[in-house]
């Protein structure tokens, strides 16, 4: 037998390692080596105990790139040696939305390391299908496609074209890559956001505007990035229910927004400024292999840079006894990556 070393989250706040047996590709699967790992806000959330339909013990990890060492019965699309990265999601291909090609919303689907165990561990056995070759993309950022798939997804839901007025609000990881593939289509982003840190972060390393909404005179500044207007459309990638609330207050006449964060609970928008700008609005959820296969593209080229969100860098040997210290307590944390032992 063939084991392998793999972190557990056990329970909530509570990390062990478990040496456990090597996966075998089933058929149509594909085995995978762990070369690198992205660190998600939902691998945070399940570390403190409020994330959303989990259950425990659980390996995490679903921001993946590796190499494929071994191939199923009838797999195909991928061959031993490649360097890959995974979409996470498994969706049923027979629901509505699957059938309506929309299988980032399907009604069961399931996510690798958050419904069923991922890849905080050296190997992995994923279907092959869900593989995307990566072989131009070095393994750092490859881990990070899923995280800039959600925002290519979110960008393209807003249907953003060149020379469009966009404001981003939030510059956490997906906020700052919705706004860096934003400003790929050609569009004028400003991102909002309250951290002196992160707004620092946008300047240096997307070369973006970024400002405080909590200034006094947040919707002068704002209207001064856009010749005189608000946002012709409207990005939220915070998750805060406040800011979501008075997205469309941040909008122009005939403008759009979409909530790319999640809020848990309700809404309330001011529907005298919803109706009277006949405003658009609309959730994004998750990422198709369309968006993946764009991050990718755009990463080859050098569009997209891993340090666009990659601010912390973290070894798996060790990563039991720092994650608490050096994930969740790091305030300054933005995205971090788990590099493997090759």
């Amino acid at each position: 037998m063939t084991t392998m070393k793999s972190l557990v989250i056990a329970e909530p706040k509570k990390m062990i390692w478990a040496t456990r047996e090597r996966p075998a590709p089933a058929a149509g699967e594909a085995l995978i080596k762990i070369i690198a790992a992205g660190i998600c806000g939902t691998d945070i959330h399940a570390w403190a105990g409020n994330q959303p339909f989990f259950s425990y013990p659980r390996v995490l990890g679903h921001e993946l790139c590796g190499e494929v060492v071994a191939l199923g019965e009838g797999a195909t699309g991928v061959e031993p040696g490649q360097r890959v990265a995974l979409i996470p999601y498994i969706s049923c291909l027979r629901c509505d939305a699957c059938q309506s090609g929309k299988t980032n919303c399907c009604e069961q689907i399931s996510v690798i390391g958050v419904h069923q165990d991922g890849g905080f561990c050296e190997y992995l056995a994923v279907p092959a299908g869900n593989l995307l070759q990566v072989e131009e993309v070095a393994p750092e950022a490859a881990a990070l496609i899923e995280p800039f798939a959600i925002s290519a997804h979110a960008v393209r839901r807003a249907s953003v074209g060149a020379d469009e007025d966009v404001l981003v609000v939030g510059a956490g990881p997906i906020g700052l890559g919705v706004a860096a593939i934003a400003a790929a289509a050609g569009a004028n982003v400003v991102v909002a956001d309250t951290s002196e840190f992160r707004r620092a972060h946008v300047a240096k390393e997307l070369g973006l505007a970024a400002i405080d909404p909590a200034r006094d005179d947040f919707y002068d500044a704002l209207r001064a990035q856009f010749n005189g207007r608000l946002a012709l459309k409207v990005l939220d990638a915070t998750g805060s229910p406040a800011a979501m609330n008075n997205a469309v207050n941040l909008m122009r006449h005939g403008g759009t927004v979409v909530y790319v964060g999640l809020h848990k609970g309700d809404l309330v928008i001011p529907d005298s400024e919803f109706h009277k700008k006949e405003t658009t609005l609309m959730g994004s959820r998750n990422a198709t292999r369309e968006d993946f296969n764009r991050v990718r593209d755009l990463m080859a080229s050098g569009q997209l840079r891993a340090a666009m969100m990659l601010n912390a860098h973290f070894a798996f040997t060790t990563l039991a006894e720092s994650f608490e210290p050096q994930v969740i307590n790091n305030r300054e944390l933005i995205k971090g990556v788990i590099h493997f032992d090759r």
